[in-house]
């Protein structure tokens, strides 16, 4: 049985897609703490990429992913980070040095000043402590703890897709990184190498996630993963802890958030996008939202809004100077 995840990464917390150069390098600032972050893109014009960021009492998960080539410089933070390649092979330069590629699991100190270079379709992660957490870990700095570090961080982003809403994805992202603080061992890693989500619910998964169209039919589900409904019910419930009309449902809100983050009309359409998806009562729908992400619909698009005012404004002080 292989190991799978859907979609293992931050889709729910999308903060920024389709970004254009000014976006981006004013989220990536906001979201990562350094204002002194740079980038420069490989070619002019057209978007950049998309950033996702998850925040919890205990640390910050950050998603970055081009879809242009781009070099990010600047990058500092005053605890050590955990980087992580995700889709391609980055590069990195670590205080100034020659780049080289990223590709596996990198632990830094707060010294270690790095820049990144982010060909088309590359996604790196950034995890960062908000309390000193690593050291353990960076004592170490062996092949056998990255590796238990790696499976540690792989357990965790396949557990997020089926959180049952935001409390729950924070509650996870808290316990990711107090595993973080506690001193390593080898066998930490064993329970996460092991899980493998069941073919049957990954068949589940991916239609569900795949097919946008599809209206929730619990009998038509259980036959396509061949099973019965009461089997693939409790199956799922007990593999993933939510039902398989939860999951249904996430992903129908996570779709919509995808289309309020690329909103950049004067007036969002929040009751068409939540229509679409076949959320038929907005009061309910908004509630549903606030649940499963932190927070409002219209607080969803009021943060772009709000950044791109931000950037705006410091593209004209760039200008002034």
């Amino acid at each position: 049985m292989r190991k799978t995840s859907p979609k293992p990464d931050l889709d729910a917390y999308l903060r920024l897609n389709n970004a254009s150069f000014e976006e981006w390098i004013t989220a990536l600032r906001v979201l990562s703490g350094c204002d002194d972050i740079k980038c420069r893109p490989h070619s002019g014009g057209g978007s950049i990429g998309s950033l996702s960021a998850l925040d919890s009492a205990r640390g910050r998960v950050i998603s970055l992913k081009a879809s242009k080539g781009i070099d990010v410089s600047g990058f500092r933070s005053t605890e050590s980070v955990l980087l992580l390649p995700r889709e391609g092979v980055p590069e990195i330069a670590i205080r100034g040095g020659l780049w080289r590629p990223l590709d596996r699991l990198l632990v830094l100190v707060p010294q270690d000043r790095f820049e990144l270079r982010l060909a088309p379709g590359t996604k790196v992660m950034i995890l960062r402590p908000d309390v000193g957490a690593l050291g353990d870990w960076i004592a170490q700095s062996s092949d056998q703890c990255l590796t238990v570090l790696e499976a540690i961080i792989d357990c965790y982003l396949e557990r997020l897709p089926f959180v049952r809403g935001d409390e729950q994805a924070r509650q996870l992202t808290n316990r990711f990184f107090d595993t973080l603080a506690t001193p390593w061992t080898p066998r930490k890693a064993a329970v996460c190498s092991e899980r493998n989500l069941d073919r049957r619910l990954q068949r589940v998964v991916e239609k569900i996630m795949q097919d946008p169209a599809w209206e929730f039919d619990l009998k038509e589900l259980a036959s396509y993963a061949g099973v019965s409904e009461r089997n693939l019910y409790y199956l799922m419930k007990r593999e993933t802890g939510i039902t398989p009309y939860r999951f249904y449902q996430r992903a129908r809100l996570t779709r919509v958030r995808e289309r309020l983050v690329d909103c950049q009309c004067e007036v969002p359409h929040i009751s068409w996008y939540a229509a679409d998806e076949g959320f038929s009562h907005l009061g309910r729908f908004a509630a549903m939202y606030r649940e499963h992400f932190g927070e409002l619909p219209s607080e969803t698009v009021q943060w772009r809004r709000n950044l791109l005012r931000r950037s705006v404004a410091s593209a004209e002080e760039l200008v002034e100077t």
